[in-house]
Formats: structure tokens, sequence, C-alpha cells
């Protein structure tokens, strides 16, 4: 079955980027600074910081609806990141070399499965997420944090 991942779009964090110290600790966010690859994830690019490349930590709704399932946790999108991965039966590096929770959800934003996989068979789980006609999408996390990745579609 064909697939979409999708990053987050930038527009959201662009007022971030630039911001001094003290202003991102007012909004409940700070800048760190890559030390390894991988290591730092951007959700934008959907790509790994390269050490020595900013990155901002944030707190991220990704799952906004007013359901039980709402939530939200620590995210890193890299200062200038612009390009919204948004690719269809393509799995970037940054997913492949992690270990992932995949989570499906119905159209009313209620959890129907939820799984482990290493990312290296991601499309195999996918495909049995989507196998429920009744899954409207996936969102991906990384295990280990539980950090929001990626969302994923039907293509």
């Amino acid at each position: 079955m064909a697939f979409r991942i999708t990053g987050l779009q930038a527009a959201p964090f662009q007022a971030l980027f630039g911001l001094s110290d003290e202003a991102l600790a007012q909004l409940g966010a700070c800048r760190v600074v890559a030390d390894a690859n991988p290591g730092y994830p951007d959700r934008i690019e959907l790509t790994d910081a390269e050490p020595g490349q900013t990155l901002l930590l944030v707190n991220h709704t990704h799952l906004p609806n007013d359901g039980p399932y709402r939530s939200s946790h620590a995210i890193f999108v890299r200062e200038g990141a612009s390009q919204t991965f948004d690719n269809v039966d393509i799995v970037p590096q940054s997913l492949r070399v992690r270990t992932l929770s995949v989570r499906s959800f119905d159209e009313a934003g209620m959890m129907m499965d939820a799984d482990l996989v290493q990312g290296t068979e991601l499309e195999q789980l996918i495909d049995r997420l989507f196998d429920d006609p009744k899954a409207a999408y996936l969102h991906v996390h990384n295990a280990k944090r539980g950090c929001y990745a990626c969302r994923v579609d039907r293509a």
C-alpha cells in the first residue's frame, strides 16, 4: 500500500529561529547544539542535525484533538529548517536508524492500534496498520524518548 510521510510545517517555528536564549526560555523552549549524528532529529525536514548545527527544543502538540489522546511532547526543530519532508513511499534515514513506536488513529482521533518496529522495517508495519480500513492516519514516535517524529497517511 502506498503511504505518504510528512514532517511538520516550518512556518509555526520560524518566529523562534534566531531568538535569544532568554526569549526562548520565556516561551518554554531552548536552543541546543548537536554534538552527534544521529542524535538530534529535526521534525521539519526529517533529517538528523550535523554536529555543530543548532536546534530548538520545543513542546509541540502533535495530536490537538479534544479527545483522550490529545498529546504534546518535546521535539527538535533545526534552526533554519524550511523544507517540509513530504514524500510517497520514501522513509527518511532519520527514521531508519531508530526504534519506532507507530500508532494508528481513526478519524475521531481514537487510537486503534500500536506497535514497535525497527526503522528498517517500517514499511511492513505501515502496511499492517493500514490494513484496518478504519485507520485514518499513523503517528510515528521515537520509541526510547517518546518524541513525535512524523505523520503517515495513505497515498
